[in-house]
C-alpha cells in the first residue's frame, strides 16, 4: 500500500517549531558547503530566523556572490528585453511585406482598370475586368442623374422663389402708381392759395389816356 503524501504545513507548537528550525537549518547549511566543495560551486546562503536572527554561509564572498546575482538578473532582464523587440521588430517587418504585396496588387489591378499591362490577362480575368468596369458606369451614370435631378429641382426652386420676389415689387409698384395717381388727381382739384374770387370780366379798348379816365369815372 502506497502512503499518500502529508501535507505540510507549519508547526503551531512553539518549542517544537524552534528544535525543527535549529534542524533544518543546520542540515542546509552542510549541504550548501558540501556542495560548494564537491562541486565547486559558488554558494551564498542567507536564512533569518523566525525571531530575526541571521544565518549565512558564503564560499567565497557573500558581497561578491551578491553582486553577480544582480548583474546576472540584469542580463536576464535586456536579454528578454531584447527578444521582446526582436519579436516586435520580425512582426513589424512581417506587416510591411505584407502591406507592400497588397499595394503591388492594388497597382496592377488599378494598370488593368485603365487598360494598361493586359498582355498576361487570361479570357477570365478580362470578362471580370469587364463585368467590373461596366458596373463601375453603371454606378457613375446613376450619381450624374442623381445630380443632375438635384440641380433641376435647385433650379426650380429658385425659379419660385424670384417669381414670388417678381410678383411682390409689381404689386409694390402697382401700389405706388396708384398712390401718385391720386395724390396728383387731388392736386389738381384743389384752388390756388391768395387767389382773388373778383376777377374783372371787363374789356376795355383805347389808349391808355382814356383808361384811366374811364376808371375815374367808375
Amino acid at each position: 500500500m502506497v502512503r499518500g503524501k502529508t501535507q505540510m504545513r507549519r508547526i503551531e507548537n512553539a518549542t517544537s517549531r524552534q528544535v525543527t528550525f535549529s534542524k533544518r537549518r543546520n542540515g542546509l547549511l552542510k549541504k550548501a558547503f558540501e556542495l560548494s566543495v564537491l562541486c565547486d560551486a559558488e554558494v551564498a546562503l542567507i536564512i533569518f530566523s523566525p525571531r530575526g536572527k541571521l544565518c549565512e554561509f558564503a564560499s567565497s564572498s557573500m558581497e561578491e556572490t551578491i553582486e553577480r546575482y544582480r548583474n546576472h538578473v540584469k542580463e536576464v532582464q535586456t536579454e528578454n528585453s531584447s527578444s521582446v523587440e526582436d519579436a516586435q521588430w520580425q512582426h513589424l517587418k512581417h506587416e510591411t511585406a505584407s502591406m507592400a504585396k497588397k499595394i503591388e496588387v492594388l497597382e496592377i489591378a488599378k494598370r488593368k482598370l485603365l487598360g494598361e499591362c493586359l498582355g498576361s490577362s487570361t479570357i477570365d480575368e478580362l470578362q471580370q475586368l469587364e463585368q467590373q468596369l461596366e458596373k463601375s458606369v453603371c454606378i457613375i451614370r446613376a450619381r450624374k442623374m442623381q445630380v443632375y435631378n438635384e440641380q433641376i429641382e435647385e433650379l426650380q426652386a429658385k425659379e419660385k422663389m424670384l417669381a414670388s420676389q417678381n410678383a411682390m415689387l409689381n404689386a409694390k409698384c402697382l401700389v405706388n402708381t396708384v398712390e401718385q395717381m391720386e395724390e396728383q388727381r387731388a392736386n389738381l382739384q384743389m384752388p390756388e392759395c391768395g387767389e382773388s374770387s373778383d376777377v374783372e370780366t371787363e374789356l376795355f379798348i383805347g389808349l391808355p389816356e382814356k383808361r384811366m379816365k374811364h376808371d375815374r369815372q367808375k
